[in-house]
């Protein structure tokens, strides 16, 4: 059987009671689950500059060595052409020989710049990685207080929390999935949580404009779901002034 306009609205109304008792706990955690995320998205962040830190100094450690090989290998391309020269038979072959021997010095003394440069590359990383190290760990320490905090909040209403999303869950099987989807859009929309209200005092209980007699005589005969013209919210009765 099709439930009654009054049935309805009286079912929007117990939700809307479940859901401003779930924000009101959720309101005692203040902004600490996002400082919790943002505390989380930080430390990652820094987490990914140290790894980066350690791959550049390790990719610096390996142009090093190699470079030092390189050095090496020049060193001994020397002794060899200056054995070389002592059994040359023209001048031509000596100038080319020494030649070889300047390019190979050259390219020592290009590859120990090369080695200087990384070694003090590798310093100015090392200087800013135990900087964001420190800022790393003091991030860590921030993020255990605030979870700590978080836990002891959460861990109090718990319990309360749980029941009223259960309650939550068996109050919505009784709205039909038109009116439900209704009531989460107007919930999304207003800054208080409160997409059921009721006229109080001759004024709409979510944004206290003046609600018209005739509109009130309207809400309270409960034929139809009325909204506030003003805020859009549902109006779903009229509390009756006692003087």
């Amino acid at each position: 059987m099709e439930s009654t306009v009054a049935s309805k609205l009286e079912s929007l109304l117990k939700l809307q009671s479940i859901d401003s008792q779930l924000d009101e706990i959720r309101r005692v955690r203040g902004d600490l689950p996002e400082e919790v995320r943002d505390l989380e998205d930080e430390i990652e962040g820094y987490e990914v500059r140290v790894r980066k830190f350690d791959d550049d100094v390790a990719s610096l450690n390996e142009a090093i060595a190699q470079r030092k090989q390189s050095i090496k290998d020049a060193e001994g391309l020397i002794r060899k052409y200056e054995d070389q020269q002592s059994n040359v038979r023209n001048n031509r072959e000596y100038d080319a020989i020494t030649k070889e021997i300047e390019l190979q010095k050259l390219e020592i003394q290009i590859a120990e710049k090369k080695i200087k440069e990384a070694h003090y590359q590798i310093e100015q990383k090392n200087n800013e990685v135990e900087g964001t190290k420190h800022r790393l760990e003091e991030r860590r320490k921030d993020l255990e207080n605030k979870k700590h905090e978080l836990d002891q909040i959460v861990s109090e209403s718990e319990e309360e929390e749980q029941k009223l999303e259960h309650d939550r869950t068996e109050a919505s099987t009784h709205i039909e999935e038109r009116l439900l989807s209704a009531y989460n859009r107007i919930r999304k929309n207003v800054r208080n949580g409160l997409a059921v209200v009721t006229v109080k005092r001759d004024a709409c209980g979510g944004c206290f404009n003046t609600v018209p007699p005739q509109r009130q005589a309207d809400i309270a005969a409960q034929k139809k779901v009325i909204v506030c013209e003003h805020c859009g919210r549902i109006l779903a009765g009229v509390e009756q002034r006692i003087f």
